[in-house]
C-alpha cells in the first residue's frame, strides 16, 4: 500500500517513466556497441556513463556547456507543450536570437561595457519572442496548425540569418561570424578558475533562473493557469472568461524569448563558438525537442534531463580511445530519444500496475465480512457476535 500510495504522485511516475526510457536506450546501445566492436564494447560503455565525470572539472564543465543551449530550448519546447501547442520552431528561434546576440555584441559599440552582454542578451530574447510570434498568431487568429508553421519559420529563419551575416558581420575567410567584443562575453566571476576551462561562464546560473521562474509561471501564477487551461479545452476556458487568442500567442512569445535567450547564451560564453553560414539547421533546437520530452515537459524534469543528455555527448567523445568513431554516440543518443518519446506510454504501464493491487484490495475489504462483539447486558457470559449481518450467540461455561 505503500508502494502504491507513493507511485500515484505524478512527479514520481514521470521520472520512473523516463528512467525506464533511458534504461531502455542504454541497452539498445550497449547493443549497438557490441555490433560495431564486440571487444572494447563494455570499456567504452562505461565511459559512456562515466561521461564528465572522467576528466574531473575539465568534464563537467563540458557537461554544463552543452547542457545550457538544450535546457533553453527544452524549457522552449516544454513550455509550449504545457499550453496545448507543439513548437517545433525552436531553431528558428533559437538561430535568430543567436544571430542578434552577435550581432549586438559586434555592432553596438555606444553600450557600456558593464552591461554589454546582457543587452544582447535581451536582444537575443526579443528576437526569439518576435520570431515565435508568428506561428502564434497564425494559430490564434486563423488555426492554421503551429506546426507546419514553426517548421517553414526554420528555414525562413536559416536562411534569413545566412544573408543577414554575409551583409553585416561575416568573416569571408573563415564562412563564419567575426568575434564579439570582450564587453559582450558573458562574465566568469571565477568560475574559469575553478573548474581550468574558459567554456563556463554565469549562464548556468542564468538557466537556472529560468527554470524557477518558468516553474513559478506555470504553477504558481493565475496567469500560468490561464495558459495550460487554455490549452486543455480552448472552448471550456473561453467560456469560463479566459482570453485563448491572447494565451497562444503569449504561450509562442514565451517559447520563443526561451530560445532565444538560449542561442544568445551559447555564443556569447566565450568558447570560440560562431555561426558559419551554411543552410544547415542549429541541432540544438532539435535536441531541445528531446530533452522536453525525456523532462515531461516539467521545468525540473528537463533541466535535469538536459544535464543528462550533455553527460552522454562528453562520454561519447572519449569512446575514440577504443576505435570507436564519434557518431556512434550520435546513434545511442538518438536512440535513447526515441525511447524517451514513448515515456508517456512507460507512465501509462507504470499507472496500470499500480491500480490493479488497489482494485484487489478494495474488493478483498468488500467482500470479507467484519466482526462485531456485541455484549448481552444480562449476562457476561454470553456474546452476541455479528457476522454478514446475523446473530449467534454462544454460550461460555466456566467449570467449577
Amino acid at each position: 500500500m505503500r508502494r502504491n500510495r507513493l507511485l500515484q504522485y505524478e512527479g514520481v511516475t514521470s521520472f520512473l517513466s523516463s528512467l525506464m526510457a533511458i534504461v531502455a536506450g542504454l541497452l539498445v546501445g550497449l547493443i549497438i556497441l557490441l555490433i560495431s566492436n564486440s571487444e572494447d564494447a563494455f570499456p567504452a560503455f562505461f565511459t559512456i556513463l562515466k561521461g564528465g565525470f572522467v576528466d574531473g572539472t575539465k568534464g563537467l564543465a563540458q557537461v554544463i556547456y552543452f547542457a545550457i543551449p538544450i535546457i533553453m530550448t527544452g524549457l522552449s519546447v516544454g513550455f509550449a507543450f504545457k499550453t496545448g501547442l507543439f513548437n517545433i520552431g525552436a531553431v528558428g528561434q533559437f538561430t535568430l536570437g543567436a544571430f542578434t546576440a552577435i550581432y549586438i555584441g559586434i555592432k553596438w559599440t555606444f553600450i557600456p561595457a558593464e552591461i554589454h552582454w546582457l543587452i544582447a542578451l535581451l536582444g537575443a530574447m526579443a528576437a526569439g519572442a518576435v520570431w515565435g510570434s508568428g506561428p502564434g498568431i497564425l494559430k490564434a487568429f486563423f488555426n492554421v496548425n503551429e506546426v507546419i508553421t514553426s517548421i517553414m519559420m526554420n528555414y525562413i529563419g536559416m536562411y534569413l540569418v545566412n544573408m543577414s551575416i554575409v551583409k553585416s558581420v561575416y568573416d569571408s575567410l573563415k564562412n563564419q561570424t567575426k568575434p564579439v567584443l570582450k564587453s559582450a562575453i558573458l562574465p566568469k566571476a571565477g568560475m574559469d578558475k575553478l573548474f581550468n576551462t574558459s567554456n563556463i561562464s554565469i549562464g548556468i546560473f542564468i538557466v537556472i533562473i529560468a527554470v524557477i521562474v518558468i516553474y513559478i509561471v506555470l504553477q504558481k501564477t493565475t496567469f500560468g493557469y490561464e495558459l495550460k487551461a487554455c490549452g486543455s479545452n480552448k472552448e471550456a476556458s473561453k467560456y469560463a472568461g479566459i482570453n485563448e487568442k491572447r494565451s497562444l500567442i503569449l504561450s509562442m512569445v514565451i517559447a520563443g524569448a526561451l530560445s532565444g535567450l538560449g542561442g544568445g547564451l551559447l555564443y556569447l560564453s566565450g568558447s570560440g563558438k560562431y555561426i558559419h553560414v551554411l543552410d544547415v539547421l542549429a541541432e540544438e533546437g532539435f535536441s531541445g525537442i528531446s530533452v522536453a520530452l525525456l523532462g515531461m515537459s516539467h521545468p525540473i524534469g528537463i533541466f535535469l534531463a538536459g544535464l543528462f543528455i550533455a553527460h552522454l555527448e562528453v562520454g561519447g567523445f572519449n569512446i575514440q580511445l577504443y576505435n570507436f568513431v564519434p557518431e556512434i554516440i550520435d546513434m545511442i543518443i538518438a536512440v535513447i530519444i526515441y525511447c524517451g518519446a514513448f515515456a508517456l506510454l512507460f507512465k501509462q504501464i507504470i499507472n496500470r500496475f499500480i491500480s490493479k493491487p488497489v482494485e484487489n484490495n478494495d474488493k478483498k475489504n468488500i467482500e470479507e465480512p467484519v466482526p462485531i462483539k456485541v455484549s448481552n447486558a444480562v449476562s457476561s457470559n454470553d456474546e452476541r457476535t455479528l457476522v454478514n449481518g446475523k446473530a449467534e450467540q454462544t454460550e461460555q461455561r466456566e467449570d467449577n
